[in-house]
């Protein structure tokens, strides 16, 4: 999708693009579950639903197993884990309020990578200063 939109700005003379592509390390382990509830409910997520994820990804226990050897326990209060299903989505939610300041700049998500496209016409970089 990213080239399509280049590639048709680019069709225009005195055109160019700038791009920034932008990979969040680790993206699911950042989502403060009280602010993604206060996000889904701004969505008009049910109340129900929007308690239920908050518990979900709320004072998880977790340990690691290596072979017979297990850690103990401990208390994980952020991040979604990996390889839920709801991870991606919620995630993507939780990002739902980046937007585009600028009609020219196109901005494209998908799960923890986003890219910035800076569609550049006439040598005009005003909306990038």
């Amino acid at each position: 999708m990213a080239l399509h939109f280049i590639l048709q700005h680019l069709d225009s003379s005195e055109t160019y693009a700038r791009i920034l592509f932008v990979d969040f390390s680790s993206g699911f382990n950042t989502i403060i579950p009280s602010l993604l509830h206060d996000k889904l409910s701004q969505l008009h997520v049910p109340d129900s639903t929007c308690k239920w994820i908050t518990d979900f990804l709320s004072d998880r226990k977790q340990h690691v197993k290596l072979g017979k050897h297990v850690s103990a326990s401990r208390t994980i209060s952020t991040g979604s884990p990996q390889g839920c299903v709801l991870s991606p989505l919620l995630f993507s939610l939780y990002t739902n309020s980046s937007t585009s300041s600028h009609q020219s700049v196109k901005l494209l998500k998908f799960v923890d990578d986003t890219t910035l496209i800076g569609l550049i016409s006439g040598g005009d970089e005003s909306p990038y200063r």
